[in-house]
């Protein structure tokens, strides 16, 4: 594997897992449970799309095979998408999304941080507008998990219970194949085990002051580095890419 197609792999990655985030968040769009919450989640749907497609489009220069960002978003199948299987899974409640968000907005502020660092000016140009806008979603959903965890025996089971649920999904953020290795031998990808202890770190300090247990001996899904999905995604496209298949031509 060259450093050309390593690099359009890692960053067809990220802007995956960006793009479905985005797309499960926006779900919540007049949904939310009160006005500003509602509005709150959908500034951070629009954050974390807006950097799937600053990624999608660099994915596609990358290529160089005539594909545009929309192309690599509406014209894929479930297979060929990369994202994190945590970013797909269904919002349930509002605790059980707040809960979701918190753990991935945590991986990103530390993953970000890292890949400000990269020798590739384009991903770590990214990464530095990310940071500014995940300091805030972490800050937001950190709060929400602790008013859930440490608030009513409704809303602290209710939170428990979705960490419980989630928990599994959380070990595959972390996993690496050789597309990590290429790039990180080249001092563009992040080495996820840093981010990892960081990660514990901060989660396990979060949980607890939400009273909230981190579930034990949890087999931790995997697949999605091999485009490896749970059943949810397939539905997710199946919305997300009506319009643009139907009219293929149409300019967005």
């Amino acid at each position: 594997m060259n450093i050309q197609e390593a690099l359009f792999k890692y960053t067809l990655r990220l802007g995956d897992t960006n793009l479905i985030l985005g797309q499960r968040l926006s779900e919540w769009t007049g949904h939310g449970p009160f006005l500003e919450e509602d509005l709150a989640l959908t500034n951070i749907a629009l954050d974390i799309i807006g950097t799937a497609n600053s990624l999608l489009e660099y994915a596609a220069s990358i290529e160089n095979k005539g594909r545009t960002a929309d192309d690599l978003a509406f014209r894929r199948n479930d297979r060929q998408y990369y994202n994190a299987q945590l970013t797909e899974l269904p919002n349930g409640d509002y605790a059980r999304t707040i809960v979701r968000q918190a753990l991935i907005d945590c991986f990103d502020l530390y993953f970000y941080q890292e890949l400000a660092k990269s020798k590739d000016e384009t991903l770590a140009g990214i990464a530095n507008k990310s940071i500014r806008e995940v300091t805030y979603h972490l800050r937001h959903t950190s709060s929400w998990v602790e008013r859930f965890g440490d608030g009513t025996e409704d809303s602290h089971n209710k939170a428990q219970t979705a960490l419980n649920e989630l928990w599994q999904y959380t070990g595959e953020l972390f996993e690496m194949n050789d597309v990590d290795k290429v790039l990180i031998n080249e001092g563009i990808a992040v080495d996820l085990n840093s981010v990892k202890q960081k990660w514990e770190k901060h989660i396990s300090e979060l949980l607890q002051k939400s009273t909230l247990v981190i579930p034990e001996n949890v087999f931790m899904q995997t697949g999605s580095r091999n485009g490896i999905h749970t059943e949810h995604l397939a539905f997710i496209l199946a919305e997300m890419q009506a319009l643009p298949r139907m009219y293929p031509d149409a300019k967005w």
